[in-house]
Parts: C-alpha cells; structure tokens; sequence
C-alpha cells in the first residue's frame, strides 16, 4: 500500500528507463509517488516500465526525452513536469555516463561528455527546478560514486565528474537551504557494469574487499534514495555510500 506521507508527491528521475535508475523510479512508485521519468535513447524501455508502474502501483507517470547534455532543454523538461502535474517534490539526479579514459587518451569531446552529463546537467537541472522545489518544501538526491572520494584508475574524468557531483550536493544544501533539502547516494556494486569486467579488478576479488561479501542491488540505491527524499527531513548537505562496506578496505 502506498505510503500516505508521499501520496500525490511527484519525483522527476534522470535517466530512469532501466537499470539503477528504473529501480529508483519501482521503489517511488511503491511509496506513491506520481513520476516523471526521463531518458534518452532507451524510450521503449522507458514507456514500458512506466505503463507497468501506472498499472501496478496505480500512480500518473509521465516519460520525457532529452539530452541532459543540451542545457536549453532543462528548463523545459521541468515545465512539462509542472504542466503535467502542476508541482515537483522531487529532482533525483541519476542520468550518468560512464566509460574508460585513460589520461594519455582523454579527448576534449570525452571530458565535456563526462562532465556535462554527470555534473553540468545537475547543476542546471536543479536550478531550473529551484522555484518549485521552495513552492513544495521539497528535495534533490543527486546519484554520485564512491569514485567520487577516490580515482578509479583509467577513468579520471569519470572520477572527477563525481567529485564535483559531491561537491555541488553540499554546495546546493547551503545555497537552497532552508526549503529545499540536497544530499546524495554513492553506490558501490549495486549492479556491475554491463561488460565482461568491471573497471577495477574482478568481481570476485571486488567483493573480497567489501565488507558484506556480496554485490548490491539497484533496491538498495533506491531505499537510500526514498530515505533522503521521505523519511530524512532534519537531513542536508549528506553524502550516503550504499557500497557494502568497501569503503572499510
């Protein structure tokens, strides 16, 4: 049964149409969230997960395309969002990329790409939904990585993107508080990355050096997630790692 504290409430998630991101958008909807789910390329992934919420949680879901990367189109993803359902309680910052670079082979074009969509894009989407945020008391989780506190080897734009992401988190908290409410999740494992192996190591030897022995899931981003954005009202400018305990090693 939905909860009664979130019912009504709407939740704009970046790239949501699948994997962490449609997990984030499954466990809102099960708090009764109404939902606006943005991608990019993935749309009939993106239209079928929100054709199965609308049926199975009963909650208006709205899907929007953009590139985050086109910072004049923000804006206007956040008015649809008002023109659909009239208000926003919730900007999850989740749309992400992420892929190799070493440092003798980052081009300019993969360090805009990197920052822009990691870093550029939250920061403006936030801007652009600050005035209806106020109007709702509401919240912004921004989805950063545990390689935001420490350089993974061979993706140094990567890692900086998430550092600055981490950065801004904090920086908006002082900056929006008191209405509005900012913090941030950083993953570890919460679902290996789509290729044979994952950037640092195996996954057996990742999980040797993780305190809980085992991988997470996008359920255990998005239960992060819902705290910050439902349950956390006397809590900004935070930083949570749902990473198994890897940062223990």
């Amino acid at each position: 049964m939905a909860n009664r504290q979130a019912e009504q409430r709407v939740a704009f998630i970046t790239g949501a149409a699948k994997r962490v991101g449609a997990g984030i958008a499954e466990h809102l909807a099960a708090r009764g969230m109404r939902l606006a789910i943005h991608y990019n390329r993935s749309r009939a992934e993106a239209e079928a997960l929100a054709a199965r919420l609308s049926a199975d949680h009963g909650i208006e879901v709205l899907t929007l395309q953009a590139d985050l990367r086109d910072v004049a189109v923000l804006p206007l993803l956040v008015d649809s969002v008002l023109d659909r359902f009239g208000r926003l309680d919730a900007l999850v910052n989740n749309a992400s990329a992420f892929y190799p670079t070493p440092v003798d082979e980052v081009s300019p074009e993969q360090w805009d790409d990197l920052l822009n969509t990691n870093l550029r894009a939250p920061f403006f989407l936030a801007q652009a939904a600050a005035a209806a945020l106020r109007d709702s008391q509401g919240a912004i989780v921004n989805i950063a990585d545990i390689y935001g506190e420490r350089p993974l080897a061979n993706y140094l734009p990567y890692s900086v993107s998430k550092a600055g992401l981490i950065m801004l988190t904090k920086g908006l908290a002082k900056d929006l508080g008191p209405a509005i409410r900012v913090n941030a999740v950083a993953p570890g494992v919460a679902l290996w990355a789509e290729g044979k192996h994952p950037a640092e190591g195996t996954r057996q030897g990742i999980l040797a050096k993780t305190a809980l022995k085992r991988a997470g899931s996008p359920a255990d981003v998005a239960a992060a997630v819902a705290f910050f954005l439902l349950d956390a009202p006397y809590v900004t400018g935070q930083v949570l790692a749902v990473d198994g305990g890897r940062g223990v090693y």
